[in-house]
């Protein structure tokens, strides 16, 4: 896992998407729908063990969850932590690495989540198995686990793909903003571009450069299987990315 590649974007990682703070309570609501829907309004506690600066972390809270967060970046945890002071939130925010998440919160919790396709930062089934079987460790008796990702049976591996995510224009300042995949088999190198013109004669090209494993929906679900989970499916939502949901044993 590339903890740099956060480190340096956390700045600029809101500019994914076309208006974050809407992105932020749109995200919320659905994934709180889901929760509902698939385990019942007593699931409150939620470990997030990649919340990055805190795109789905600040939105749950918001809804009234009691959310644990932790992420490898530990720049994107401190813009997460501002965050959340800025909205008067209280997260319990720590540096840690998904796969050791049980070692960093002993706690059990009703629910586990790792959005936003964070899990295919690791880059082999063993390395994704280890995830799952701490995710499965850090759940109560019939606790949960939400994942979402992308979905890789549906897109195309060229061996150059250019992402385009758009114009953003913030504080003054205009953001063209792009992703650039390289396939190699199974994997990719991810190329994030985010050109920033605040009206002078030159721009600035921001350039952060990651890996990927492109493991399907279906694999994550064997392999969140054989961590224990059981009802491991994907779920009908209206959620950007789609959602794989498993429950451990009573």
């Amino acid at each position: 896992m590339n903890t740099a590649f956060y480190d340096e974007l956390a700045p600029y990682y809101h500019l994914i998407f076309a208006d974050w703070e809407k992105s932020i309570k749109r995200q919320a609501r659905q994934l709180d729908d889901i929760i509902k829907s698939h385990w019942g309004a007593e699931f409150r506690s939620i470990l997030d063990v990649s919340c990055g600066i805190g795109t789905q972390t600040l939105g749950l809270a918001e809804q009234g969850y009691q959310v644990t967060a932790s992420d490898l970046s530990p720049e994107a945890i401190e813009r997460a932590r501002r965050e959340a002071e800025k909205r008067r939130l209280h997260i319990d925010f720590s540096v840690a690495d998904m796969r050791k998440a049980h070692e960093h919160h002993p706690g059990r919790f009703d629910l586990v989540i790792s959005c936003d396709n964070s899990v295919p930062h690791l880059l082999s089934d063993a390395e994704i198995q280890e995830a799952f079987e701490s995710f499965y460790r850090c759940v109560r008796p019939g606790g949960g686990c939400l994942i979402t990702v992308r979905d890789y049976d549906r897109e195309e591996r060229s061996d150059v793909k250019v992402v385009p995510y758009g114009i953003r224009q913030t504080e003054g300042v205009t953001y063209l903003v792009f992703q650039v995949w390289e396939f190699d088999g199974d994997h990719y190198d991810l190329s994030i571009y985010i050109i920033e013109d605040a009206g002078g004669e030159k721009g600035i090209a921001h350039i952060f450069r990651t890996r990927y494993y492109a493991v399907s929906p279906r694999r994550l679900q064997e392999l969140m299987k054989e961590a224990g989970f059981q009802n491991v499916h994907q779920v009908e939502s209206e959620f950007y990315q789609p959602v794989i949901v498993g429950t451990g044993k009573v």
